[in-house]
Order: structure tokens, then C-alpha cells, then sequence
């Protein structure tokens, strides 16, 4: 039997989230991410289909990754709208069913705070990305390291946090995750995102590439 908190994680926060993190809020920032994506696209953290809109012209075919059924079902009027074939092929990004070097390009966009191996979810995007591939992402973090104070209460808050929202993690260091997940980061831009709270706002959007 799912207790209560399965239920809100499984059933209520995907519709929040669906909500909260709609075009509306982060349609320019999902755009700017998605902006250079291009053929074969595996997508960790698919979620209700925000980001579809945002695909360009050059991407083919989408591999979604997603492990909420609740995510994917609500996402199923962008999917059969989009002119490009999305399939769900998975849904844990720490284990792709994907084969080595079959994919041109990732993204991920405010998803690496919840996936638990988020260093093995990232060694399995550069083992699907081809020799050149490039992940493209936006997630939110630990703020600077000149705003300490801002960093200590995210530590305060993370437990909390992880609590309500689905495991979601607030004190990640993202460009350093993905460095030491063997990318190369050949852009990357680190700020607050206006409207909201920094200890909830610290975010990083970049490209990196795999060689």
C-alpha cells in the first residue's frame, strides 16, 4: 500500500511541478537551453513536456526519460502535437536502455537535483552521446561561493527540501558534477533567476561536450 507521502510524490507533485516550472515561468530559459539541439536527443527528466515547444528545427527524434507515469500522462497533448516522434524509453537516468555513442545530443533541464546517482546518470549521458555530443543544461544548485550565507541556508533547508519535493536537492554543485562526469563545458552561465528566493534560484545553464 502507498502511504501518503508516495501518493503526493507519485500523484499531487508532478501536477505541481507541471505548474510551477510551466512556459510561463521558464519558457525563455528552456528555449535558450534547448537552442542548439540537434538530431537524436535523449532527454533526462522529460517530465510533463515543457521543453517541447522549445525543440529546434534540427532535433529528430527525442528519447525521454521519465519515471513518473502521472509526468508522462500529463505530458501526452504536447507529445502527440509535436512534430518531432518522442518516445519514453526509460525511467531512470542512472540506467539508459540506450546503446553506446547512439545519441547527438542531452539535455536535462532543473533535473539533476532529484536523481539520487546523479554522478551515474551523467557518466551514462556521455556513454549515449557520440564523441562530440554535447549535453545542454539548466539545473538549479548551491549558489555562489561568495554568498555563503545564502549556501549555509540551503544547507539548513536541504533536508526539507529532499522531503517535499521528491528528492530534490539544493546544495549541488552542477558544473562541478559535470567535470568530473569526464565533460567538457564549452559554455556555461551561473545566476539568480529573478522572482524567486536565491537559496531556491542559484542556477547554472551551460553546454558541455563529450569527447
Amino acid at each position: 500500500m502507498v502511504g501518503p507521502m508516495g501518493l503526493y510524490t507519485e500523484r499531487v507533485l508532478p501536477r505541481l511541478i507541471d505548474v510551477a516550472c510551466g512556459p510561463k515561468s521558464t519558457g525563455p530559459r528552456r528555449a535558450q537551453v534547448c537552442a542548439g539541439l540537434h538530431g537524436r536527443v535523449v532527454e533526462v527528466g522529460f517530465g510533463s513536456g515543457i521543453n517541447v515547444p522549445c525543440y529546434p528545427a534540427e532535433v529528430e527524434s527525442v528519447a525521454a526519460v521519465e519515471p513518473s507515469d502521472t509526468a508522462w500522462a500529463l505530458a501526452a497533448d504536447r507529445v502527440a502535437a509535436s512534430p518531432v516522434r518522442i518516445e519514453r524509453v526509460g525511467l531512470d537516468g542512472a540506467h539508459l536502455p540506450l546503446g553506446d555513442h547512439t545519441c547527438d545530443t542531452a539535455l536535462s533541464t532543473w533535473t539533476l537535483c532529484t536523481i539520487p546517482d546523479v554522478e551515474h546518470a551523467l557518466t551514462e549521458l556521455r556513454r549515449v552521446l557520440k564523441p562530440g555530443g554535447t549535453f545542454h543544461f539548466v539545473e538549479h544548485g548551491l549558489a555562489p561561493e561568495g554568498d555563503p550565507k545564502v549556501q549555509r541556508l540551503q544547507h539548513r533547508l536541504d533536508p526539507l527540501q529532499q522531503r517535499l519535493f521528491g528528492g530534490c536537492h539544493l546544495t549541488r554543485r552542477i558544473a562541478d558534477l559535470v567535470t568530473d562526469a569526464g565533460f567538457v563545458i564549452s559554455d556555461v552561465d551561473v545566476f539568480y533567476e529573478s522572482g524567486s528566493p536565491k537559496f531556491l534560484s542559484a542556477d547554472t545553464l551551460g553546454v558541455a561536450v563529450s569527447p
